[in-house]
């Protein structure tokens, strides 16, 4: 069976079991502050579970992308060391929100796996909630009695709650839940030891595959535990897992879903792949998974970075890249033609890899080139630590550095070290490395307390499309305290406070009540949940308030994000249809819209943009807003929608002529594109490989930057005395570049005056010459040039001093004799000479430079050159 007919069965068997079908969620989130990828398949259901929402479907399945690189065994080091645990997986699920419970779920997981999966029986292990005294909960022997109609009791197996309790996070929606093994062992191992004691005991050949939660709890900040008002069921069983299970493997690699994957990567490096422990083979697994995970980040517009998401997705890609380079022997870049096979094995289910394929070997390839540069400058770095090293050890602390700035793995520093017949301070290393974990855990922990709810509201309500003012009332808050500042989080039953979102800021303001005015700081998302951010609660929560939004930032801001239409459909026209939004900020003073397209936009292209984009200001064209529309029927009207973003059944729709431009928004906007006033770009540049940036400024704000500009303008004709400050300008520029080359060539004359001056100075030391002098040159091209003069004599050393714009700097030469014959490096030398300039330095053998802080210590380095050559 194969891995696309195994995903097929599994949503035919659900679909028959009347649940809804849907689309997996975007893997990178966007709404959840608490969450920056999809670690699992209940994510996208998390408001349900929460009760910010009510769900409209009762029972759903999917197969939902995910991306774990961090918790129980998902350290992003050991991915590709073992045979079953991945960055990027699959995670088939079924939900039940409020409709079947415990009896359904674990018959339906029975009839699909043994009945229609085929999996042998007497393999499968199940594992319950054995209880816990802590938390007052009896052990789950309603699941366990269920699994006796199908399983042995010796084959139901009590867990304890780190195993079978499954929790949300510290605060939430939990319950106990079950889980389903299977033993792939041969049945010489089966016989010799029973899977039963290897269940969850990380045994690669006996491993779970499937996991139903029970969700009836509630757990609160406290720590205590309350009843849901509704049961839900929510389960999860790895794809890749139950690929191995299904196709006779024991490791996830050897299935289908990897198998083309790694011919490709041994096919590019001319290595087989024997499915074993050793280095190439690790590499090769790495690469695998590694290549999923990015794909399918960037198909979700998640570029690599050097920040938040992106820089996990980044560390991710060079992690393979490093394994690659390592010990695959590729000194070029290789990951990006792994793309088309994926897309290929995996576009059917996920179009996005298809449909982005271009966009994402592009930004992979470009990221390749830049990391393997970075690699080589890291060799040099580890190579000149080496030739400084006074012992045989690496220091930890330098180990680490490789690591961050470079991006080397411990084992390749390790590596490289050995070849040099050195070892690596690892305790070091580590002691570097978890100080980065906690400053990086320090700076995300975020503790909340318990919602407290003040009246019973289902649904919180978005009015602020058509007013800017409303009453509201508090329907709960709770305090929140991040990076130490405390704040409060308010819900309103009612709102008009535009929640951030889809690129555009989010509202302030203030409500008001009994003369009291609480200023609304921000409002955020959180997943549906609109929430609104105060410094201190008001004196009385329970009041009505009348409820205002900042008029004027909500204006500026709704010009830029019309704007951002226009300017999208403008560039459509003018650029082709490939060009599709990568990314956006509309804030009330400029907007930035990231775009696919794969060469700088021209400064004619930029006038025509910029053109066609007023044209349509002029025309003053009227909004047209739709509503509650049906997603597929909104596509029928030629609305876009984008990849990484999660769209529900009905959508909002916004058009500026029908024929122009149309989009999924639920932004807010002018009444007419005439309001916009004028919009002016200030800016276009390269994001990434394939994705270009174009910044620009509207209404009064554009007005000021043309009239800042032609002040700016008039001005310098008055100080140039022309009506053509252009062409004075370059004039200006030419003379300068004429004096440069006239002072250039008269410090090239001095300067060959000063070689032979220095040359009769040289104080003869037996079998070389030594010059130490101060010297008047500053311009660091003459010295330089003096230098590489000085350099070519024989049975030289130099040591020059200069002073430059009041700083002090040495420069030393060895003639290339001497550093055959005495083993001596300029590169070396110069570190303990810049010393006494409260300096540092560095170089080659043969040439070697410092700068430093302190003038009055040139004359000592001078001084102690010659003792130091002895």
């Amino acid at each position: 069976m194969t891995s696309k007919e195994i995903r097929q069965k599994f949503l035919d068997f659900f679909n028959e079991k009347q649940h809804r079908i849907v689309e997996s969620a975007p893997m990178v989130v966007k709404d959840d502050p608490t969450l920056m990828f999809t670690n699992a398949g209940m994510n996208q259901f998390k408001d349900i579970f929460l009760g910010n929402r009510a769900a409209k479907d009762l029972r759903v399945a999917d197969t939902q992308k995910c991306l774990r690189v961090s918790g129980k065994h998902n350290d992003l080091e050991e991915v590709g060391v073992d045979t079953y645990h991945h960055t990027m997986f699959e995670m088939l699920g079924n939900w039940s929100f409020g409709d079947y419970f415990k009896t359904e779920a674990i018959e339906w997981a029975w009839e699909l796996l043994v009945d229609i999966y085929g999996l042998d029986p007497e393999r499968l292990y199940a594992t319950v909630f054995e209880g816990d005294a802590a938390d007052k909960l009896e052990a789950d022997t309603e699941a366990e009695d269920l699994w006796k109609k199908f399983l042995p009791s010796d084959r139901i197996l009590r867990a304890n709650k780190k195993d079978n309790f499954w929790e949300m996070g510290d605060q939430g929606p939990c319950g106990p839940c079950s889980e389903i093994h299977v033993d792939l062992r041969s049945d010489e191992e089966r016989k010799a030891k029973p899977g039963r004691d290897l269940v969850n005991a990380d045994h690669p050949q006996v491993v779970e595959i499937w996991n139903l939660v029970f969700i009836q709890f509630n757990r609160k900040s406290n720590g205590s535990l309350e009843n849901l008002p509704s049961q839900h069921v929510d389960t999860g069983m790895g794809f890749e897992r139950l690929c191995m299970a299904l196709q006779g493997k024991t490791s996830n690699y050897d299935t289908d879903v990897f198998s083309p994957l790694i011919a490709k990567i041994s096919d590019l490096s001319g290595i087989k792949y024997t499915a074993s422990d050793n280095q190439t083979d690790v590499a090769i697994r790495v690469i695998s998974d590694h290549i999923r995970a990015v794909s399918f980040a960037i198909s979700d517009g998640q570029i690599p970075s050097n920040s938040g998401a992106g820089y996990v997705i980044k560390r991710i890609l060079r992690r393979a890249i490093r394994y690659g380079y390592s010990f695959l022997d590729f000194k070029e870049g290789f990951m990006h033609k792994l793309v088309p096979i994926l897309a290929d094995q995996m576009g059917d289910a996920f179009p996005e890899l298809k449909k982005q394929q271009e966009l994402i070997i592009r930004v992979i390839q470009e990221e390749e080139s830049s990391f393997l540069r970075t690699l080589d400058k890291g060799i040099d770095r580890f190579n000149n630590h080496v030739d400084s090293l006074k012992g045989k050890t690496i220091d930890g602390g330098f180990a680490f550095e490789l690591y961050d700035t470079f991006g080397f793995p411990i084992d390749l520093t390790e590596l490289m070290a050995r070849e040099k017949g050195l070892n690596v301070d690892i305790q070091g290393f580590n002691e570097g490395l978890q100080k980065q974990k906690e400053r990086s855990r320090a700076a995300t922990v975020t503790e909340s307390s318990d919602w407290t709810v003040l009246k019973q509201d289902d649904r919180e309500e978005f009015v602020g499309y058509d007013l800017l003012e409303t009453d509201v009332f508090i329907t709960r808050h709770r305090k929140v305290t991040a990076k130490g500042e405390a704040f409060y989080q308010l819900v309103f039953n009612i709102t008009p406070f535009y929640a951030e979102s889809g690129g555009q800021v989010g509202d302030t303001g203030y409500i008001e009540a009994n003369g009291e005015k609480t200023l609304i700081l921000d409002t955020k998302k959180e997943n549906d949940l609109i929430i609104h951010l105060v410094e201190e609660l008001p004196s009385d929560a329970g009041a009505v308030f009348k409820a205002v939004v900042n008029s004027e930032k909500r204006k500026a801001t709704g010009l830029n994000h019309s704007a951002t239409h226009l300017l999208h459909a403008v560039l459509r026209n003018v650029l082709g249809d490939h060009v599709e939004q990568k990314g956006s900020l509309v804030n009330p003073e400029y907007l930035r819209f990231d775009f696919s397209h794969f060469s700088k936009v021209s400064d004619e292209e930029l006038t025509e943009i910029e053109e066609k984009v007023n044209a349509q200001i002029r025309a003053n064209i009227q909004l047209n807003e739709k509503r509650n529309v049906p997603i597929n029927t909104a596509k029928e009207m030629g609305a876009m929608a984008l990849f990484g973003e999660k769209y529900g059944d009905v959508v909002r729709v916004i058009t500026f002529d029908k024929d122009f431009s149309v989009e999924l928004c639920g932004g807010t906007h002018v009444n007419a594109t005439g309001d916009i006033g004028l919009l002016k770009i200030t800016s276009e540049g390269s994001v990434a490989a394939g994705i270009r940036r174009i910044e620009a400024v509207t209404g009064v704000v554009a007005f000021d930057a043309l009239n800042s500009a032609y002040t700016q303008v008039n001005e310098l004709k008055s100080v140039l005395k022309t009506k053509n400050p252009l062409k004075s300008i370059q004039q200006l520029q030419s003379q300068i570049k004429e004096l440069q080359q006239k002072i250039e060539g008269f410090n090239a004359k001095a300067a060959s005056g000063l070689k032979d001056e220095l040359l009769a100075k040289a104080v003869d030391k037996g079998d070389y010459k030594l010059i130490a002098e101060r010297i008047s040159l500053e311009d660091s091209n003459a010295i330089k040039n003096l230098c590489f003069d000085l350099k070519k004599e024989d049975g030289l050393v130099a040591l020059l001093g200069v002073v430059s714009n009041e700083k002090p700097g040495l420069y030393l030469v060895i003639s290339q004799d001497l550093v055959d014959s005495k083993g001596w490096k300029a590169g070396e030398m110069i570190r303990p000479l810049a010393a006494h300039i409260k300096g540092g330095g560095g170089g080659q053998p043969t040439y070697a430079s410092a700068g430093g802080s302190d003038i009055n210590g040139l004359e000592t380095a001078l001084k102690v050159v010659s003792s130091s050559l002895e």
